[in-house]
């Protein structure tokens, strides 16, 4: 799977944003196929960052990611160059 098909877009919402500032994380809608692994990856490469870890959550038609960065790379600089912010 291209690693570009597997993010569709961030999430700007009120809890994506908190989570932004609190925990250092990134929300994603994603495709429905991707794995953890190639969520991980696809993040990796289009950043250039250090990804922690991966969370993946199913509501009803949307797949979301829930991506933690590691300390070096604040999720918050990540949004400011996104456009989220």
């Amino acid at each position: 799977m291209e690693e570009y098909t597997t993010v569709k877009y961030p999430l700007a919402t009120e809890k994506s944003i908190r989570l932004m500032e609190s925990e250092n994380k990134l929300i994603f809608v994603v495709d429905h196929k991707a794995t953890k692994t190639q969520i991980k990856s696809a993040v990796e490469k289009m950043f250039k960052v250090k990804v922690i870890k991966v969370n993946t959550f199913i509501q009803g038609k949307l797949k979301k990611a829930y991506v933690k960065f590691s300390a070096e790379t604040p999720a918050i600089d990540i949004a400011t160059n996104m456009g989220i912010i």
